[in-house]
């Protein structure tokens, strides 16, 4: 895959896409515009095969079988697209996020498999898993340049499963869920800025084995 521009997860408006991604998961929002969706089909495997940078409209629209007048209106702009397009993405990995998590038996293992989906799920996206590893740099500046939003959004989104956790009474009342999640979402955003000679990212059973010696006795709020 060619090198594209940063991720534009934190640039658009007052709520970033991140932040629109983790709604429209929680609430389960569906989009009801298959033209529209067509589209942003054909815009991700155009971007997934040529790169953001050398794509164009033209390019989409001969990809999705439209005019281009016809991706225009759906799309004012080709920034417009490519946002929506990577909300698309983060939407499918917060999605299949949950998804793993319900064939855990118990919350060590949802904690489990939600650090190692949430690890294959970002990097062996052909989209933006590309681009980290094309443009580490950059995709890396867009989380750490932001004030702390990107990281604010998946650790709420972390928080609030382990608030599930203690209304269900698997997890103690007395856990801080806030601070753990800030943990658990830095380890694993570090994974991503930062390789690892130790770690093989590609490897589910050594990250499952990481997960269960570091991150799931962060669950018991009187370990040391």
């Amino acid at each position: 895959m060619e090198p594209g521009p940063p991720l534009p997860a934190t640039t658009q408006g007052p709520e970033s896409l991140l932040e629109q991604a983790y709604a429209d998961a929680v609430e389960k929002v569906d989009d009801a515009d298959h033209s529209r969706a067509h589209i942003l089909e054909a815009a991700y495997e155009q971007f997934c095969r040529m790169g953001i940078q050398r794509s164009t409209m033209e390019d989409v629209a001969r990809r999705a079988g439209v005019s281009r007048i016809t991706v225009y209106r759906r799309f004012a702009t080709k920034d417009a697209l490519v946002e929506q397009v990577v909300r698309r993405e983060f939407r499918r990995y917060f999605d299949r996020f949950l998804l793993d998590i319900e064939r855990a038996e118990s919350v060590a293992d949802r904690v489990v498999l939600g650090f190692v989906s949430s690890l294959r799920a970002i990097r062996g996206n052909p989209l933006i898993g590309g681009l980290i590893d094309t443009e580490p740099d950059l995709a890396v500046l867009s989380m750490i340049n932001d004030g702390g939003r990107t990281l604010a959004v998946v650790r709420q989104f972390v928080s609030g499963q382990l608030h599930r956790e203690q209304r269900a009474g698997t997890v103690s009342r007395d856990l801080d869920t806030d601070i753990v999640a800030e943990m658990m979402v830095r380890i694993s955003a570090s994974f991503f800025a930062i390789p690892s000679e130790l770690v093989d990212l590609d490897d589910d059973e050594q990250l499952a084995a990481l997960a269960r010696r570091f991150l799931v006795p962060m669950l018991d709020p009187g370990a040391p």
